[in-house]
């Protein structure tokens, strides 16, 4: 584990400006290695973190152990827990990064001009990633293998709540990069220290391209206004599952009840249910009921109220809250705009969806919210970089600029132009 009495902003600023430089001169070697090099690395934390899966989980269980004894709180605990799925997963997630096609190199497009110049943009890597995150501990392996496959090196800033776990996932991948013959500093983790915090967000003696916070809205806050690099992030996942007239019944119930009780705590759970009146007297009983059953406190509008009682008053406040936890808003609504309306007004960009059997309704809804991700009969749980193929995500942008949605490998590079010429000069 990285010495964790690094505690003073004097020896933090040192040690982080060390691993800057590391890091720097890592990523040059990084970004000229093979795909298959790379690949190799990446399958390789896989097979580690399987080897490691004993350490890792007693590493957890004492985490655990604390978390609870501290009263962290039930979301925070399930974001921190591993076991057995989901170290498979970890390391099943890390193979399919490896099997992704390289993105480094890649033309985005190629042209000519009249000076008979041809040009091509090209992706490269961002160069050195700093990434301050909270609670999951599977970040620690998803960041390695995403900034492995995208050429660029990264320093780990995990939270002290995890620090046992992210300490011997940490390890595999060390192990990894050894074995494959790459520089230990491509994937670097520092103390958990709040120090050690403020100096990778000081830009580690200007080392660090971009910061990426994972966490909650505290945590993205704080770095959004201290880092000196540019930062990647989405500061809350206020989502809304829209329950259109044309919806079919049996799969709004499905899908809400996925939406917000699958796993509470992530970012892609529903917040809001936003329901038209058209359908509200026919629907929203039998939703309500799967919610209340499941253990969700429900928050409504004076209307769903009247039509389902056993809910408290919603508050202006509760339309602006990321609960993660089992609590949902629900309003009703008067037909599409109005649910664009609101969503406008409260939103955070980050993923919305749509229930409804009328295709033109659907098209509507996807047009005009402009979130990092919107959906069409599908719960807000698919918002993961998993799910869309990416093998994992390093986070969910809710930024415009450069990345949206989840950001995996492709997402972490940017380009250059390679222009070939035939011994032009201007004139």
């Amino acid at each position: 584990m990285p010495d964790s009495n690094v505690t003073s902003a004097t020896d933090a600023r040192d040690v982080l400006a060390r691993m800057g430089r590391d890091a720097r001169a890592a990523q040059r070697v990084l970004a000229n290695a093979s795909a298959g090099v790379r690949s190799a690395a990446i399958a390789a934390i896989a097979d580690e973190v399987e080897k490691a899966k004993a350490e890792i989980l007693a590493a957890n269980a004492q985490d655990v152990a604390d978390a609870e004894k501290n009263d962290l709180g039930a979301a925070k605990i399930d974001r921190l827990r591993l076991d057995d799925a989901r170290i498979a997963g970890i390391a099943e997630a890390a193979r399919a990064i490896a099997a992704q096609a390289d993105p480094l190199g890649a033309e985005i497009g190629r042209w000519g001009v009249k000076s008979g110049l041809q040009i091509a943009r090209v992706r490269t890597p961002i160069g050195v990633i700093g990434m301050i995150f909270e609670s999951r501990p599977n970040v620690t392996v998803d960041a390695a293998a995403l900034t492995l496959r995208s050429g660029n090196c990264v320093i780990l800033r995990g939270g002290s709540d995890a620090a046992r776990s992210n300490a011997a996932l940490h390890a595999c991948v060390q192990r990894a990069l050894t074995g494959a013959g790459l520089p230990e500093a491509c994937v670097q983790l520092t103390p958990a220290s709040r120090a050690a915090a403020d100096a990778l967000l000081e830009g580690a003696d200007g080392a660090i391209d971009l910061i990426i916070p994972r966490g909650g809205k505290g945590l993205v806050k704080a770095v959004q206004e201290k880092a000196k690099a540019p930062v990647l992030a989405h500061l809350e996942g206020i989502c809304h599952l829209y329950i259109h007239s044309a919806a079919n019944l049996e799969m709004a119930r499905a899908v809400a009840l996925n939406a917000k009780m699958r796993r509470t705590g992530v970012c892609g759970a529903a917040e809001t249910l936003l329901i038209d009146r058209a359908a509200a007297e026919t629907m929203l009983p039998a939703i309500a009921r799967d919610l209340t059953a499941a253990g969700c406190e429900l928050r409504g509008d004076a209307t769903a109220r009247a039509i389902y009682p056993d809910m408290a008053p919603a508050t202006e406040e509760d339309w602006r809250t990321e609960y993660l936890d089992s609590v949902l808003a629900v309003r009703v609504v008067d037909g599409m705009d109005a649910a664009v309306d609101h969503i406008a007004e409260y939103g955070s960009n980050h993923t919305e969806s749509i229930i409804t059997d009328d295709e033109d309704a659907a098209e509507h809804f996807l047009r005009h919210v402009d979130s990092a991700i919107v959906m069409h009969n599908a719960s807000t749980q698919f918002a993961d970089g998993g799910e869309f193929g990416m093998g994992a995500e390093i986070g969910i942008s809710t930024n415009r600029l450069h990345a949206r949605g989840p950001v995996g490998a492709e997402q972490l590079t940017t380009f250059k132009y390679v222009v070939h010429g035939s011994g032009q000069t201007r004139p």
